[in-house]
C-alpha cells in the first residue's frame, strides 16, 4: 500500500466519522424542550406521515385536547417529550420531538418515527 493511498485510506474514514458525528449531533441539538414543545405546539394543527405510512392530521387545542377528523384526545408535555392519550387506543405514548428542514420529527428511542408540518390554528376545522 503506497503511503498516498494510506493517507487517502485515513482522510475518507475521518471524513465518514465526522459526517456521522454531525448527524447524531443535528438530532440531539434540535431536540425541543418541554417549554419549546408547548409554544411551538399549543393551538396548531400539525399534518404527516408516520414511519408504517400512517398519514395523521391534528389540531392540539392550547388546553391540551386533541381534534381529528374521525377522533379526539389529550396532549401532555412530560419533561421534554408530548404524550398523547387517544379516545380509540388504550394507553398513552409520547414521542420527543426534533426540529428538520420542514417541520417536525417525532423521535421515540433516538430514532425518528415520523414527520409533520405545523401550521398555526385549526386550519381543517376540527
Amino acid at each position: 500500500m503506497t503511503q498516498t493511498f494510506k493517507v487517502q485510506r485515513m482522510i475518507s474514514g475521518l471524513f465518514a466519522f465526522a459526517c456521522l458525528m454531525m448527524t447524531v449531533g443535528a438530532l440531539a441539538g434540535n431536540a425541543l424542550s418541554g417549554d419549546e414543545i408547548k409554544a411551538m405546539i399549543a393551538d396548531t394543527t400539525v399534518e404527516g406521515k408516520m414511519n408504517d405510512g400512517s398519514a395523521y392530521s391534528e389540531f392540539y387545542q392550547a388546553d391540551g385536547k386533541i381534534k381529528a377528523k374521525d377522533y379526539g384526545g389529550k396532549w401532555t408535555v412530560e419533561g421534554d417529550s408530548m404524550c398523547f392519550d387517544y379516545t380509540t387506543q388504550p394507553g398513552k405514548m409520547c414521542y420527543q420531538i426534533g426540529r428538520n428542514a420542514t417541520g417536525i420529527d417525532w423521535i421515540k428511542e433516538g430514532k425518528v418515527e415520523g414527520t409533520g408540518t405545523v401550521s398555526k390554528g385549526n386550519i381543517r376545522n376540527y
